[in-house]
C-alpha cells in the first residue's frame, strides 16, 4: 500500500489553518506542522530512484 501524500498534505495544511491562536501551544504546533508539511511535500514530489544499467563495453572497430 502506498501513501497518499497529497491528501495528507491537505489535512496537515487544514490543521495548520485551524491553529490561529497566538498562544505558545498554537505557535509550537504550527512550527511542527510546518516541518511535517514540508516533509510530506518533498515525499510527494520525490522521483523514484532509478537503477543504472550497465551496457556491454563496445569493442574497438578497426578501420578497413
Amino acid at each position: 500500500m502506498t501513501s497518499d501524500f497529497s491528501a495528507a498534505r491537505i489535512h496537515l495544511e487544514r490543521a495548520y489553518h485551524y491553529l490561529r491562536g497566538s498562544d505558545e501551544t498554537s505557535r509550537a504546533a504550527c512550527e511542527a506542522l510546518d516541518l511535517l508539511i514540508e516533509m510530506v511535500a518533498e515525499a510527494q514530489y520525490r522521483r523514484p530512484e532509478t537503477g543504472v544499467l550497465d551496457f556491454p563495453q563496445a569493442t574497438a572497430r578497426h578501420p578497413v
